[in-house]
C-alpha cells in the first residue's frame, strides 16, 4: 500500500502543482513588464514578484521518474569544440550502454576507452553528467544508463546484485579488451567482483584499470550513519517496511521495488535544514530577480528530485550482502554460486580515490580494496585521499576537475591508455 498512496498523493496533487507552474510562467520576471514596477504602484510589481517565486518554489517541490537529459552536446578537445551524440551500444531490460560518441576527424588517434559504472541507488545515471564531462575530454566514454524498474516488465524476470555483475561483465565484453573501467559509490563491489571472475576466467575483456570512487568496498571500516542505519535492523524488516509492488498503470506494475521516493526521502532527511535553506534561496533569486543564482538551484534540484526506483532484489542483497554481513571483505560474496576471488586480480591496475568529509562512504572503506587485490603489484596500485570534498565532491565539482581527475587520466594513460 506504501507506493498506491504515494502515487495517489502524486496524482491529487499534480493539478495543484501545474497551476502553480503556469502562475509563475505568467507572472515571472521577463514574462509580463511587471518585473520593472510601475512608478506609481511599485507594489503590483513586488507582489507579482513574490506571488511568482512562491509558486515557482510550490511547483518545484515534486519528484519526477523520468531520466532527466545529459545534456552533453560538446566538449572541447585539443582547444576544439566537438559534437557529441548518444548512441545505445547494447540494450538490456534494466539497463543500456550509451555511448557518448564524439564526432572526431578519422586521423584523431583514438583515446582510451573507458566504462562509467554509475550507481543504482535511488537517482539516475545523469548524476554522473559531470563526471562524463570531464571525461570526454580526454577518454572515448560509455556509461551504465540504469533503467527505472517501475517501467520493467514482471516478464524480464528479477534484478538482483549478480544480475548487477553480470550486465558489467557482458557490457565489457561489447566493448572488449583494452577498457577501463571507473565504478562511483555504490557499483564498487559489483565493479570488483566483475574484475575478479573475468580475470579467474582470463576474459581478454577483463578491463585494463578500475578505479573505485567513494564506495563501501568494507563498510566496518569507519561506519558511517549510513552503515549504522543499515544495521539497525534484520534485513527482514526492510523487506516488509520498505519493498513495495509497482501500482497501476506503469509499465512494471505489480514488481517489487524499492521506491526511489523512500531513499530519496532518506537522503533529504540527512542533511533537511541545507535543502531547506535552498529552496528559500531559490524563492529569494526569483523574488529579487537574480536569475543565475536561481538558475543553478534549479538545475540541481531537477536532477536531485528525479528518482530511480530500485529492483527489490538489487536493494535487498546490496543491505544485506554489502552492509550487514560484509560478503566481499571477508571472502564470502557468490556470483551466481561461485565464490568471488579479489586474488585472481593480476592484470588490472587500481586506483581508489576517497573523501577526507565523506559522511556516506568513510575513508578507509574504498581503500580497503587495495589490500584484498593482494596480487595486483605495487607499482600498478594508487590510493588518493582528497582533501576538502565530501562524498559528491569526489566525482564532481572543482576538486574533481583540477585535483582528482587529472590522477584518473593518469592512471588509464599510465595503463595501456
Amino acid at each position: 500500500m506504501l507506493y498506491q498512496a504515494y502515487q495517489l498523493q502524486s496524482d491529487l496533487s499534480s493539478p495543484l502543482r501545474m497551476l502553480a507552474e503556469q502562475a509563475s510562467l505568467l507572472l515571472g520576471a521577463g514574462k509580463v513588464g511587471l518585473s520593472s514596477p510601475p512608478a506609481l504602484f511599485p507594489w503590483i510589481g513586488q507582489a507579482a514578484s513574490k506571488f511568482s517565486a512562491a509558486n515557482e518554489v510550490l511547483a518545484r517541490l515534486r519528484l519526477t521518474h523520468s531520466r532527466p537529459a545529459y545534456n552533453l552536446k560538446t566538449v572541447e578537445v585539443a582547444g576544439e569544440p566537438v559534437t557529441i551524440t548518444e548512441h545505445k551500444v547494447c540494450e538490456l531490460p534494466f539497463g543500456t550502454l550509451l555511448h557518448f560518441r564524439k564526432d572526431l576527424a578519422t586521423t584523431t588517434a583514438p583515446m582510451p576507452r573507458v566504462l562509467l559504472v554509475a550507481p543504482l541507488s535511488g537517482h539516475f545515471a545523469t548524476l554522473l553528467r559531470e563526471t562524463a564531462r570531464t571525461l570526454l575530454a580526454d577518454h572515448d566514454v560509455y556509461i551504465t544508463d540504469w533503467h527505472n524498474a517501475r517501467d520493467v516488465t514482471l516478464s524480464n524476470g528479477e534484478f538482483g546484485l549478480g544480475h548487477y555483475t553480470d550486465y558489467l561483465i557482458k557490457f565489457l565484453e561489447v566493448l572488449g579488451p583494452n577498457t577501463h573501467m571507473i565504478a562511483v559509490c555504490q557499483p564498487c563491489v559489483a565493479a570488483l567482483a566483475a574484475t575478479a571472475i573475468m580475470a579467474e576466467d582470463d576474459n581478454p575483456a577483463q578491463p585494463r584499470s578500475l578505479t573505485l570512487m567513494a564506495g563501501p568496498v568494507d563498510c566496518r571500516v569507519n561506519p558511517t550513519g549510513v552503515n549504522e542505519l543499515a544495521n539497525s535492523k534484520p534485513i527482514e524488516w526492510f523487506e516488509k517496511n520498505l519493498i513495495s509492488p509497482v501500482p497501476w498503470p506503469h509499465k512494471g506494475m505489480m514488481r517489487q521495488v524499492y521506491p526511489g521516493f523512500l531513499q530519496l526521502t532518506a537522503f533529504l532527511c540527512m542533511n533537511l535544514e541545507r535543502h531547506k535553506k535552498s529552496f528559500e534561496d531559490l524563492y529569494r533569486h526569483v523574488r529579487d530577480g537574480e536569475f543565475d543564482k536561481a538558475q543553478i538551484i534549479r538545475a540541481f534540484y531537477d536532477e536531485y528530485l528525479a528518482v530511480n526506483d530500485l529492483p527489490a532484489a538489487f536493494y535487498l542483497e546490496t543491505v544485506a550482502k554489502v552492509f550487514q554481513t560484509y560478503d566481499l571483505p571477508r571472502g564470502e560474496l557468490t556470483w551466481h554460486g561461485r565464490k568471488v576471488n579479489l586474488k585472481a586480480i593480476r592484470r588490472t591496475a587500481l586506483l581508489t580515490v576517497e573523501g577526507e568529509r565523506d559522511d556516506i562512504c568513510a575513508v578507509g572503506q574504498t581503500m580497503a580494496a587495495q589490500d584484498l587485490c593482494s596480487s595486483i603489484r605495487p607499482h600498478m596500485k594508487t590510493h588518493l585521499v582528497q582533501t576538502g570534498v565530501g562524498h559528491y565532491g569526489v566525482f564532481s565539482g572543482k576538486k574533481w576537475n583540477q585535483q582528482i581527475y587529472p590522477q584518473v587520466r593518469d592512471v588509464i594513460y599510465g595503463n595501456g591508455g
